[in-house]
């Protein structure tokens, strides 16, 4: 009897024994594991954001130049545009780059900086080659973009003949000596907006580099009537980004001050009539209501009282 005891004793703690080599790598692969993925996530966390620097430039009708930039980043699936950093401008050329400044970027990632014309003057050659670049710090990995373009310039000249508004639009390329036409360009016509452009026309350029275009005599302007007329071309393989504008009083003046309303049924104040028959409405309403509810207590207060027996001597 003692005998079978301890051989079941014996049996109980090779089970357990078992049970315990085979649990433990599991335990083990499963603390690995982990510990690789803990790793893995302060290696992410280490890791330096990579940011996209969009680089794009403006020829100004002034012949100055506007350099725009936009810093934007991936982070977590999702992008982010990225404020308060320093983009610095330069111009190149064969022999150095030449730093224009640098301007930090705003709450929407933007940075842009106007080029004037007076740099550009001891510039002989037809390309411009602009530079725009981020050195990095603790968090982000530097970027840089570059755009080259020509030269060229947009000029418009508003036309007003009898009640015929129109605006007049030559693009050409400021060369030493002489301006030279630009053909088959297709030239927008745009009214500035509160928040963008709005696009009323284009045109394709002829021989002579010149695109006209009616404006409507409808457009709202400001309080005196003014209209902001620009001429645009967009993403030029050769010149990239032109604009010109004229301010011109061809709009419909449209008062930005705030003035008191008449009473009417589409305004804050609604006429006196209907204010009254509102009420009367209500007061109609609410007093059937008052009505059926003084009656219900009325009721109750009268209540039959019940019949006493008369019993007979």
């Amino acid at each position: 009897m003692k005998q079978e005891l301890i051989k079941n004793s014996i049996r109980h703690i090779l089970k357990y024994a078992m049970l315990m080599l085979l649990c433990t790598p599991v335990t083990l692969f499963a603390q690995t594991d982990s510990t690789a993925a803990k790793e893995a996530d302060t290696k992410e966390e280490d890791a330096l954001i990579s940011p996209a620097l969009d680089f794009i430039i403006v020829q100004k009708s002034d012949s100055t130049i506007d350099l725009k930039a936009a810093m934007r980043a991936k982070v977590k699936g999702s992008s982010i545009k990225l404020p308060l950093l320093k983009v610095t401008f330069f111009l190149v050329s064969d022999t150095a780059e030449k730093e224009l400044g640098f301007v930090i970027t705003d709450k929407n990632g933007k940075a842009v900086l106007t080029v004037k014309k007076e740099i550009l003057t001891d510039i002989k050659a037809g390309s411009l080659l602009f530079k725009a670049s981020f050195a990095g710090n603790k968090q982000m990995e530097s970027a840089d973009g570059e755009v080259t373009v020509k030269r060229g310039l947009l000029q418009i000249t508003p036309v007003k003949e009898d009640s015929l508004l129109t605006v007049k639009v030559k693009f050409i390329t400021p060369n030493t000596g002489m301006d030279s036409a630009i053909k088959d360009v297709t030239i927008g016509i745009f009214v500035k907006r509160y928040f963008s452009a709005l696009k009323i026309g284009e045109g394709t350029t002829d021989e002579n580099g010149e695109v006209t275009v009616e404006i409507p005599g409808n457009l709202p302007g400001d309080d005196k009537g003014n209209i902001i007329l620009m001429a645009k071309i967009d993403e030029n393989e050769t010149f990239g980004n032109l604009e010109a504008s004229v301010t011109q009083p061809w709009g419909l003046p449209v008062s930005a001050s705030l003035e008191k309303q008449p009473r009417a049924l589409w305004s804050a104040h609604p006429p006196i009539w209907m204010l009254v028959t509102f009420i009367v409405m209500m007061v109609v309403v609410w007093g059937h209501f008052i009505v059926i509810v003084y009656q219900l207590f009325r009721l109750r207060k009268e209540e039959p009282h019940p019949a006493e027996t008369v019993t007979s001597a």
